[in-house]
C-alpha cells in the first residue's frame, strides 16, 4: 500500500505545481498585457506600473480570460484607440507563451 501512497502524494505535488505554474504565468500574462496596453495608452512610469497591477486584479473576478480582456478593452476603447478585439485576443494569446518561458527561465 505505501507504493501506491507515495505514488497518489507525487501525483498531487505535480497537480499542485503545475497549478501553481499555471497562475503564475497567467498573472504574469496579464502583467505583460497590462504594460502592453498602458504603452498604447501613454502611461509611462507609475501610472502604468499601476494599470498593470489593475490589470492583473481583474483577472479575479471571474474564471476564465474574459474580465482582463473586457478591462483591458474598455480601456483602450475609452481612451479613443480603435484596437480591435481579435488584435487584444491575440496579444493576449502571444504574452501567455511569453509569460510561461519567463516562468519556466526563473525556474
Amino acid at each position: 500500500m505505501s507504493q501506491f501512497e507515495d505514488r497518489q502524494k507525487g501525483q498531487e505535488a505535480k497537480f499542485a505545481f503545475d497549478a501553481e505554474k499555471k497562475f503564475k504565468a497567467e498573472a504574469r500574462r496579464n502583467k505583460l498585457v497590462g504594460i502592453w496596453a498602458a504603452e498604447l495608452m501613454s502611461l509611462t512610469g507609475d501610472e502604468a506600473k499601476a494599470y498593470a497591477a489593475e490589470v492583473v486584479a481583474a483577472d479575479f473576478e471571474e474564471a476564465g480570460d474574459e474580465d482582463v480582456f473586457r478591462k483591458v478593452s474598455g480601456d483602450l476603447k475609452a481612451k479613443g484607440l480603435s484596437i480591435g478585439d481579435d488584435v487584444i485576443r491575440q496579444k493576449m494569446a502571444q504574452l501567455v507563451n511569453v509569460a510561461n518561458e519567463q516562468i519556466a527561465a526563473e525556474g
